[in-house]
């Protein structure tokens, strides 16, 4: 489907003057999403923030199945909306369903609910992903490049809510969890990087090892980074 840029636009300057009520750092971002599924024709979206584990937490969606996918791959860490939060790019889907080798425990879960072709993209706070923006349709669906450049400039729309609830100091735990975010980003991506090379593993894989380090010593994972890149290796 090919995104009318002028529509866009208008629709993206709407949103980020209009407040979005009084309903809550929640309620903001629920209206942001029924607005995302209107304007890009899609039948599901969800947002998913990154917690001082560093790991994915759902917090808000349109619907049942689009929680259900957000809460998978939080608990899976693994599919699209995953890679797009580490990789720092939007990454999609066909259909997640027949993705067995790549992405097997959300590939078994999502066939059981009405949801096929996903785009997670990344939202980012001073050009820190803190998050990600996720879209789905019921059907098997190629996302074409206006797709992906307007989602991801839509992703600038949660962003902006996030920062003026932190600012109005009305997003609570959540604001904890996204300084956490801003303050570690740069030493967990380095760690990261430096498992990948040591192990020869890849992003997510790397990645996942720093959240299970720190979650089997309930620390917290900029922790367990700095002593990777002091020490040279995962806590013992």
């Amino acid at each position: 489907m090919s995104i009318d840029e002028l529509a866009l636009a208008e629709s993206l300057r709407r949103l980020a003057t209009s407040g979005h009520g009084n309903d809550g750092i929640v309620g903001a971002l629920e209206q942001v999403l029924d607005a995302c599924v209107s304007l890009f024709d899609v039948d599901g979206a969800g947002i998913l923030i990154n917690d001082d584990q560093d790991v994915l937490r759902f917090v808000a969606s349109t619907d049942g199945p689009g929680r259900m996918l957000e809460q998978t791959e939080a608990e899976a860490g693994e599919g699209p909306c995953t890679e797009a939060f580490i990789s720092g790019a939007v990454v999609t889907s066909r259909d997640v369903t027949v993705e067995t080798d790549r992405w097997p425990v959300l590939a078994a879960a999502m066939s059981m609910q009405p949801i096929r072709a996903v785009l997670g993209t990344p939202v980012r706070i001073g050009g820190v992903p803190v998050g990600t923006l996720d879209v789905y349709r019921e059907r098997a669906h190629d996302w074409d490049d206006s797709e992906v450049t307007a989602l991801a400039r839509y992703a600038e729309v949660i962003a902006t809510t996030l920062t003026a609830a932190v600012q109005a100091h009305t997003a609570g735990e959540l604001a904890r969890q996204l300084q956490y975010a801003l303050d570690y980003r740069v030493v967990i991506e380095r760690a990261v990087g430096y498992l990948m090379a040591r192990e020869s593993l890849d992003p997510v894989a790397a990645f996942n090892s720093l959240r299970t380090a720190a979650r089997s010593r309930r620390t917290k994972v900029g922790e367990v980074a700095e002593h990777v890149l002091a020490h040279g290796s995962l806590p013992s």
